[in-house]
């Protein structure tokens, strides 16, 4: 697996656990750096990535919501969840990546660890956003 492949996993890891602790993914974050439950640290681009997503939440999920067209968070997958709201933020405010190569890679994640209709839904939103991307300005 691609370093920056395992560095979304852990971010995925991070906000998935965040909210099934029903903590805050920043302070969970802060937490793991300070103090790594596993002998490997946790590489920038996983902090930058649950550090953008906890800073733009409710704006993600208010896009999330308005383009899952009949889809609310709540009767998404918590996996899911987690998935779009990073994609989401990769996509629109990362710049760091191609919006196709980050649609790519949040749609693998979706295919190894959610549910078989998970990958078509998770590439749609993240397409739709890309999309509408510039008019979100």
């Amino acid at each position: 697996m691609a370093a920056r492949t395992k560095a979304r996993k852990r971010a995925l890891d991070l906000l998935f656990e965040a909210e099934q602790r029903g903590v805050d993914a920043a302070e969970l974050l802060r937490e793991r750096l300070a103090a790594p439950v596993t002998e490997h640290p946790l590489p920038e681009l996983t902090a930058d990535l649950v550090s953008g997503v906890a800073e733009r939440r409710g704006q993600l999920d208010e896009l999330i919501t308005t383009y899952s067209q009949g889809w609310t968070l709540e009767r998404m997958p918590a996996v899911d969840r987690a998935i779009l709201r990073l994609g989401a933020w990769e996509v629109l405010f990362s710049g760091d990546v191609p919006e196709g190569v980050a649609i790519s890679e949040w749609v693998s994640l979706a295919t190894e660890l959610s549910t078989d209709d998970s990958p078509r839904f998770v590439n749609g939103l993240l397409a739709r956003l890309a999309e509408v991307k510039p008019t979100l300005a």
